[in-house]
């Protein structure tokens, strides 16, 4: 097991206690309603489209008032929505850099991507690597 920050940690756990796909296609869709930074919909552009993903899944990156990090996104399908809060909560505040040199591992650990179709799946790991690598950036500029 890596070192995941805690908020990660409680989702991968929950995820762990999903007894079949099905019970983890729930708690992707619960988790779909908890993203704490929605990208409404007027503010979806090519420059924020996740690359690779079979649905329509767009995310920025920011940085709060104290330089912590945030994902502000949204999909038009309830699953990537999801996925998107999973990321988005289990990363949000800590330091660029920190987000910058997190493994996609967890997504083994919770045992979703057994649950979701290759493309989806692809998609989830293009989103990923933009999330990391916006991180990267932002922690290169700081």
């Amino acid at each position: 097991m890596t070192d995941w920050p805690a908020p990660l940690t409680i989702i991968i756990n929950e995820f762990k206690e999903c007894f079949d796909r099905m019970e983890r296609y729930e708690l992707l869709f619960e988790y779909a309603d908890k993203l704490p930074h929605e990208l409404l919909t007027e503010n979806w552009t090519e420059e924020n489209r996740v690359k690779g993903c079979q649905s329509e899944a767009h995310v920025e990156c920011k940085l709060d008032e104290k330089g912590g990090f945030q994902i502000h996104g949204a999909a038009d399908a309830n699953l990537v929505q999801g996925l998107i809060a999973i990321l988005a909560i289990g990363v949000e505040g800590l330091p660029p850099s920190k987000v910058a040199s997190l493994s996609p591992n967890f997504v083994d650990e919770m045992d979703v991507k057994a649950s979701l179709t290759p493309s989806r799946a692809n998609g989830f790991l293009n989103m990923f690597e933009m999330i990391r690598n916006t991180a990267a950036s932002m922690s290169e500029e700081a």
